[in-house]
């Protein structure tokens, strides 16, 4: 799977925070994919690539980093966190599939884990659907669409330190490699 960003400048939408100076929740951040997945002039301007994910950066609230991301049929993510930030994405179109873990991982200090039977979530987020997600959640996100791409707005407060990458055989979870904001941008 390859991935390649569409664009290179930010796009700019109008964002409020809560409170004048203060951090973006989660709240604030599912709202402000909920606003932006109804820009449909901006979701149809997305150059979607039949083989890899297209992305273009956005001005989220408040200082956090916001993608518009396109998924071709039958990609994803892996399984990775997003480290401190708290995060936010809504699907624009198409479905995408979430399969997550209910259960904070320790941050540090490991490289694989053996997870309990009743850990597994599972979500089908359509057009319109989406969730807000507290630090260190781990996740992967798919489009499992044989024939249809699927877009999706993601927001993320503070900007992405860092994400963390695993891999996964049936209950065992291996950390794989940590990523900084210089390998994805």
């Amino acid at each position: 799977m390859s991935v390649s960003p569409s664009a290179t400048s930010p796009i700019s939408l109008v964002s409020s925070v809560s409170s004048a100076g203060s951090a973006p929740t989660q709240a604030d951040l599912y709202d402000f994919a909920r606003r932006t997945v109804a820009d449909t002039e901006l979701i149809h301007s997305l150059p979607l690539d039949p083989e890899g994910r297209t992305w273009v950066r956005l001005h989220g609230p408040g200082g956090s980093e916001a993608w518009l991301i396109g998924w071709p049929p039958g990609t994803g993510t892996g399984w990775h966190d997003h480290a401190d930030s708290v995060g936010a994405f809504l699907t624009a179109s198409g479905e995408l599939k979430e399969n997550s873990l209910a259960a904070r991982l320790p941050t540090d200090g490991w490289k694989t884990l053996e997870l309990t039977e009743d850990v597994d979530r599972v979500r089908r987020l359509r057009a319109g659907q989406g969730r807000a997600f507290g630090r260190h959640h781990v996740h992967e996100v798919l489009n499992e669409s044989p024939d249809r791409h699927a877009i999706s707005v993601h927001a993320y407060y503070p900007p992405l330190p860092q994400i963390r990458r695993y891999s996964r055989s049936g209950p065992v979870l291996c950390l794989e490699q940590v990523e900084r904001p210089e390998d994805w941008q």
